[in-house]
């Protein structure tokens, strides 16, 4: 049984998440420009950020983490609260379990991603965060993910698994 398969088997049990930030990268090692809507290009990332014009087919267009994680990486970091930015994800959700989405597709809005692989910490996040970040982000880093189908996303938005 592939991870695929293994992890298909709870999407039904998921109640949906919803999108409450969008950040994009303009540049490598820029700060995040958040925004409340963007268009999710299918193959590249999202519209305005770097990712979307370095890779086409990438594994890592679009990096998602949710707000629950975030909490724990408050707490593990031993801070009272981080904002969004400083982690260098895209997108922020909350209500779902973010790992039950791995190698599964699931909609935004109007777009269709597929969670490719975890999104692991580096070492600047000890730079954004103070020494010991990224032990803190360990396990919660969020996810990887390309889109696959093109579409406009917003604060807001729903986040439901793709059957």
């Amino acid at each position: 049984m592939t991870q695929k398969q293994l992890f298909s088997r709870y999407l039904s049990d998921l109640k949906p998440g919803v999108l409450e930030w969008i950040g994009l990268r303009p540049g490598r090692k820029l700060e995040m420009v958040p925004v409340k809507s963007v268009e999710a290009l299918q193959g590249l990332g999202l519209e305005g950020d770097h990712r979307c014009s370095k890779a086409p087919g990438s594994a890592r267009q679009v990096t998602i983490i949710s707000a629950e994680f975030i909490r724990l990486i408050e707490i593990y970091a031993g801070h009272d609260s981080i904002d969004p930015g400083l982690l260098r994800r895209n997108l922020v959700v909350s209500g779902i379990n973010l790992n039950a989405l791995r190698h599964q597709q699931f909609r935004i809005g109007g777009a269709v991603f597929e969670a490719t692989a975890l999104c692991h910490p580096c070492s600047r996040m000890d730079q954004a965060l103070g020494p010991g970040g990224a032990a803190a982000m360990l396990g919660y880093g969020g996810l990887c993910a390309r889109v696959v189908g093109s579409g406009v996303i917003k604060i807001g938005d729903r986040l439901v698994p793709v059957y």
